[in-house]
């Protein structure tokens, strides 16, 4: 009986990682339908490279610093309980590789390839890690501190603040240390429309981001026993409720409105195992609406060049969605519990903090060093052209 459960466990967090390998599909594609033309090859290189070098360093370094677990050892200790460490590691690992992905869209059209695998590898490997090992893996005692202070651990079930958050909060300083695209905000103030290059494909990832994610929360029990089908309808009452309010606060733009149900899916990850249903529903039309209005702000008003809008849909609909497990989780609310809104604000604050640092000090590094930015003229010619030396639709077919 035993050896039944260790192998239902570890199909269940395998199944789990496949779904949120094939979210790095939607990133892809989310990424390529958004940027012009002439980037869209390097859309989606860049995200299999990325999950390819994530992959190394998260096995060599990244998850022992989180678990202090070392694979380093012979295959017959790696096979016990059929391979669930193994199984959990990739399904863990499918998370870490998020953060590059979510990079990726901020600094997408304009950013060397190169240095951002570096960048990659040191988040990947040290500064994504660190703070996963803090929440989810007890290290240093600062859950257990945070808990002498509010009553409570800080509570963070599927990663709006430990995945979604960081990312986004690391991107910010790389967009901004990157600068705007060329020609993005002319000198007579005026802002040059850069449309989407393919709304079907902007579509197509934000759908298979949207059905992957599913695994990306329920399967965050990592064992069969703790699975709760309320996570998976909270998931899809945060998911329709963050695109009907893009789809109002948007005015029906078709890229606001399929990004609407990526923002609520991102805020209700802390809090999806504890939350009743409408308060999901809530929080992810709040979600929705943040994306909506805070893009708009950063690309309009204050000129950050943040290509897919990563730091308002990751960063902060992930920071909100550490904020809202500590309302609507509570009792009061309709929710579970055992969660508290002071624990929920020092370890998203700590969460925001530790990502800004680490995205300066990478970043800031990076552009030092080696530059960050591809210059001028392969700007103009495109990251397909410059970088990779072909188009994502060579206009002339060979004729022989």
């Amino acid at each position: 009986m035993e050896a039944l459960k260790q192998g239902a466990d570890a199909l269940f967090i395998l199944l789990g990682g496949i779904m949120v390998l094939a979210m790095h599909a939607g990133f892809a594609f989310l990424e390529l339908g958004t940027v012009r033309r002439k980037n869209q090859v390097n859309a989606l290189i860049k995200i299999l490279v990325d999950f390819s070098v994530s992959t190394v360093v998260y096995f060599m370094v990244g998850y022992g610093v989180a678990y202090g677990t070392s694979f380093f050892v012979g295959a017959e200790v790696l096979a016990a309980k059929n391979g669930y460490e193994l199984v959990k590691f990739f399904f863990l690992l499918t998370f870490a590789a998020a953060i590059p992905a979510i990079i990726s869209g901020g600094i997408a059209e304009r950013a060397r390839f190169w240095p951002q695998l570096i960048a990659t590898a040191v988040i990947v490997g040290f500064i994504y890690p660190f703070f996963e090992g803090i929440v989810w893996n007890q290290h240093f005692g600062v859950q257990a501190w945070i808990k002498g202070l509010t009553g409570e651990e800080f509570h963070d079930f599927a990663g709006s603040v430990v995945v979604h958050a960081v990312g986004g909060w690391i991107a910010l300083p790389a967009v901004i240390l990157l600068g705007a695209r060329s020609n993005r905000y002319r000198k007579d103030g005026a802002i040059s429309a850069h449309p989407p290059s393919s709304i079907p494909f902007l579509a197509l990832g934000a759908w298979i981001l949207t059905v992957g994610w599913f695994g990306f929360n329920v399967m965050s029990a990592q064992t069969l026993d703790k699975i709760s089908g309320l996570v998976a309808v909270n998931s899809l009452m945060a998911m329709v409720g963050g695109t009907l309010a893009a789809l109002v606060a948007g005015k029906n733009d078709p890229g606001f409105v399929h990004n609407g149900p990526l923002a609520g899916l991102v805020a209700v990850c802390a809090g999806s195992d504890l939350m009743h249903p409408l308060g999901a529903l809530v929080v992810g039309a709040m979600a929705g609406t943040v994306f909506v209005v805070m893009f708009t702000l950063t690309q309009n008003k204050w000129k950050i060049d943040d290509v897919l809008g990563v730091w308002p849909l990751h960063g902060l609909c992930g920071t909100m969605g550490g904020l809202a497990a500590g309302i609507f989780g509570a009792k009061a609310l309709g929710g579970l519990g055992g969660v508290s809104f002071g624990a929920q604000l020092i370890g998203t604050a700590m969460g925001v903090a530790w990502a800004v640092l680490g995205g300066l000090l990478v970043y800031g590094a990076l552009k030092v060093s080696m530059g960050l930015r591809l210059s001028q003229e392969e700007e103009f010619d495109g990251a397909d052209l410059s970088i990779h030396k072909i188009s994502a639709s060579p206009e002339r077919e060979a004729n022989w």
